[in-house]
């Protein structure tokens, strides 16, 4: 029996029935649906609509659920419910029958599925969370590792200036431990209660929603009805801040992909993260990079997809956020996924350290120390920077790096070269120059290392007072 069927004559449309349900996505809320309805029988208990014989059926009712459909799934999978609360009141009536039909009481469908969709959220973010914290562990572990092997930096993909290893696998710490704060940001708001909003204008049964809010873990409840139960700006921001998180492990993998290419040989991709070629005999396939850049744009259309259902919406709840729940679902699974095997192929791959240190080593890398250089010799930095391009053009010519010109010809440039300029640009001494906080002389990536680690300590601690 339908749980609205009363004021109707006629049935449903078969097609229609079919195709306007939600259980086929929404029963992922059954842990939820069932610790959300918990509170709120205790609710009622308290409010003196449920006596203490019928608290301890309804309580004891909805714990088996949770036990027969972990045990046996097939209960899910062959019920006929048309969403997960129909699913949970046809199986509780069963267990325990019409007392499970008062749990309902002052209760609506708009207000179940808001909290439903924040405690799942919720958990997400944490589970999120920790999935970000062991891929930041991983590239801590691979940069201590590296210790001060160079490579080059890039900027529109054209050498620019040598850096510690440990600095470029830092950078993707940076923006992964952003990911991480915006989420717990996200979880503020995520964190409010909307039970106790009934369908739009607040529950007609006088209940303690406080008390619901900390049976359930929640900081607060909300404070209008109407917003409550057609709020899904939580959700939004959950979609976008993975949408992010998406985007960063599309940089990681694109550079990963470049690297392991034969021209650059910086990395070398693990057999149990690539395939083959079914054609080719020699190829080693960058599958894994190639497809966490493509669910970087799922991600962006996931997020999309909510915002333009949201878009126009008029108060308060309105069936199109049924539509929402499957964009969520998708976005948490494939970004869970994505932070998984990232984690996993950082740890595995391996780094060519001598093809990524004369790397760093030739192509002018030190052109702008270079003209550092000239600066600290009382040059206009202007001035320098036009005298070390003069150097550049010279050496190309003769075919040579810039320590490759003699001193001689230098002074033909400027003046004021003299022979510390080739003590300048030995790699040692350009990368202890970049000597700020965030730069990449080794005493500053040391610093930063120790840093990140005091983040990532943060946010397990931060995960296991959630757990």
């Amino acid at each position: 029996m339908k749980m609205w069927s009363g004021r109707f004559r006629e049935p449903l449309d078969p097609e229609f029935d079919h195709w306007q349900r939600s259980f086929s996505f929404d029963r992922r809320l059954l842990g939820e649906e069932l610790e959300a309805s918990a509170a709120w029988a205790r609710a009622l208990f308290k409010a003196g609509i449920l006596a203490d014989s019928e608290l301890k059926q309804v309580l004891g009712g909805l714990k088996t659920i949770g036990e027969q459909c972990t045990q046996n799934p097939a209960i899910v999978d062959q019920a006929d419910a048309e969403d997960i609360h129909h699913f949970v009141e046809m199986r509780l009536t069963a267990l325990v029958g019409d007392v499970g039909l008062k749990l309902h009481t002052g209760r609506s469908r708009n207000e179940q599925i808001a909290t439903d969709l924040r405690l799942y959220t919720r958990n997400k973010i944490d589970s999120t969370r920790e999935a970000l914290a062991t891929l930041v562990e991983a590239l801590i572990a691979r940069a201590e590792e590296l210790g001060e092997t160079a490579m080059p930096a890039y900027t529109h993909l054209q050498k620019a200036e040598p850096v510690l290893a440990a600095h470029w696998l830092l950078a993707y710490v940076s923006m992964f431990l952003r990911d991480a704060d915006r989420l717990a940001d996200c979880r503020k708001r995520v964190n409010i209660l909307p039970l106790g909003s009934g369908a739009v204008a607040g529950t007609g049964i006088k209940l303690d929603r406080e008390f619901m809010a900390r049976e359930l873990g929640f900081d607060a409840i909300t404070a209008n009805s109407m917003d409550a139960t057609s709020d899904r700006d939580f959700e939004l921001e959950f979609l976008q801040s993975v949408e992010l998180i998406g985007l960063h492990l599309s940089r990681l993998a694109e550079e990963i992909t470049i690297f392991s290419t034969t021209e650059f040989g910086f990395v070398a991709l693990p057999d149990s993260l690539s395939t083959g070629s079914s054609a080719m005999p020699q190829k080693k396939n960058p599958d894994a990079t190639e497809l966490l850049r493509a669910k970087a744009a799922k991600l962006a259309g996931l997020t999309t997809q909510a915002s333009m259902t949201v878009k126009g919406l008029p108060l308060a709840y309105n069936k199109d956020m049924q539509e929402l729940q499957q964009p969520l679902f998708a976005a948490a699974e494939t970004t869970l996924g994505s932070l998984s095997i990232a984690a996993k192929l950082v740890a595995a791959i391996g780094f060519n350290a001598e093809r990524m240190q004369s790397a760093a080593s030739t192509g002018f890398m030190n052109a702008m120390e270079g003209a550092n250089y000239l600066v600290r010799q009382g040059v206009p930095f202007r001035r320098a920077h036009e005298a070390i391009g003069h150097a550049v053009r010279k050496a190309v010519e003769k075919n040579c790096e810039l320590d490759g010109l003699s001193l001689e010809e230098l002074k033909e440039i400027r003046p004021e070269f003299d022979a510390g300029f080739y003590e300048a640009l030995r790699l040692g001494s350009v990368l202890s120059h970049h000597d700020v906080p965030g730069g990449t002389a080794p005493y500053r990536v040391k610093q930063a290392l120790a840093a990140a680690k005091e983040k990532l300590n943060a946010i397990r601690e931060v995960h296991y007072a959630n757990a």
